[in-house]
């Protein structure tokens, strides 16, 4: 299994580890094919200009660890770009 295939599993599971950090999402989503687009202060977009797909977010401060409602909704648009 590739570290890509490793990521994305352990950023799908139900319900949402709690350990998961903002260095993994970002190396999930440049392997997913994303591009990162610094905003203003903490926030982050991630576009996948193949799947027309934006993901806002704000990068966690000023710990590194996700919140499980941000994983949620991370789950919910990846799944929606990829799955749906």
């Amino acid at each position: 299994m590739s570290k890509k295939d490793k990521l994305w599993a352990k950023f799908m599971e139900v319900p949402p580890k709690k350990n998961l950090t903002w260095n993994e999402l970002s190396a999930l989503m440049l392997a997913l094919g994303f591009e990162v687009l610094q905003g203003d202060g903490s926030r982050v977009k991630f576009y996948h200009k193949a799947k027309d797909t934006i993901i806002n977010l704000h990068k966690p401060h000023p710990d590194n660890l996700l919140k499980t409602y941000l994983v949620k909704q991370i789950q919910d648009k990846l799944k929606e770009a990829f799955d749906g």
